[in-house]
Formats: C-alpha cells, structure tokens, sequence
C-alpha cells in the first residue's frame, strides 16, 4: 500500500502484475472474481487464493488450489470415556471429548490449536495422555501467537477501531493502507 498522496488503487483486471496486486487490499469476492474471469480456480482461502492470482499475472504456472482433506468417517467417541478411552483415527473434537476434558482438566479447558492438533495427530493415545498434554502445553499456549495472514486485516480493524472509535470506515481503510506500505521486519 502506498502512502503517496493522490495515490488510488487500480482496477482489478488481468493487465495488472502479481506485485501490483499483492500490493493493495481486494476482497474474497474481487479476487473470486478476478480467477474466474482470468479462467483460474476461485477456490481456496483468500491468501492462496492471491497467491494463485499473482503467479498468473506474472505468467507463472500458478498454484493449483489445496483441497480440503475428508475426515475420516471412522468410528467417533461415544460417552462415557475415561482415561483409558483410546483416541480412534480421524476422531474430531467433539462433545464428548469436551464434556470429559472439562471434568478432568476444570471449567478453563477450551480446545485451542495444541489440543486439536493433539486429538487430529495422536489416535492410538489414550486421553489420560491428551489431559497430560494440555497441561504440558499451557505455558506455550500462554504465549503470545502469530496471527495467520488471513486474519491480519480483522486484526488491524478491531485494534484501529479500539484506539478510534469515532472513526470511519474510510479512515480505517486509509489507515489499513498506510500500515501495509510499511517495510515488514
């Protein structure tokens, strides 16, 4: 995003190159709409979506999209478990799991990204196991996170909005531009 006064940001066409687009900020819908006028997948999430986009622009082969993987259909936990319950493959993180991790681990117990990854990687573990691991994760889980690209704009959006609350959706939006010019690092 450019600071220039006066600047303003292009038309999204197929004349534009990967680094102009990359440059400023498009909507899901624009650049959707953008692939399927240029013949591409409009599929996936916005940033492989951009990636996609950018690649053609600049004449590369782009990217084909990642298709979600399907779960597994296998077995699911019914209740009761315990301890000795062992997690089956493709298991999700489903109430019942909920329902015993709250009884084992207290009221605070939510499944953050450590105890979905754990649930998605670990069948053939018990969840006496899992309960271990959620306590041996809370101090990297205390952590401050990186933010996935994805959700950087909301991010900027509720901080801005908070230090502005009087401010417009235009100023936000200036605002989002003259962030994004900045140098990264």
């Amino acid at each position: 995003m450019s600071t220039n006064v006066g600047e303003s940001r292009p038309s999204l066409t197929p004349a534009l190159t990967g680094a102009e687009l990359t440059r400023w900020y498009w909507t899901l819908a624009e650049l959707s709409a953008l692939a399927r006028e240029m013949g591409l997948s409009a599929g996936g999430g916005k940033v492989a979506l951009t990636a996609r986009l950018a690649a053609a622009l600049d004449g590369l082969r782009p990217p084909e999209p990642v298709r979600a993987r399907r779960r597994s259909t296998g077995r699911q936990l019914t209740a009761p478990v315990d301890g000795d319950t062992v997690i089956p493959e493709g298991q999700r993180c489903s109430q019942v799991l909920r329902e015993y991790f709250v009884r084992e681990i207290g009221p605070g117990f939510h499944f953050d990204a450590f105890m979905r990854d754990y649930v998605a990687r670990h069948a053939g573990h018990t969840l006496a196991e899992a309960v271990a691991h959620w306590h041996g994760t809370r101090a990297r889980a205390a952590e401050p996170q990186e933010v996935a690209a994805q959700f950087e704009f909301n991010r900027f959006l509720r901080d801005w909005h908070a230090r502005h609350p009087e401010g417009t959706r235009p100023q936000a939006l200036a605002a989002w531009q003259a962030h994004r010019a900045l140098p990264k690092g």
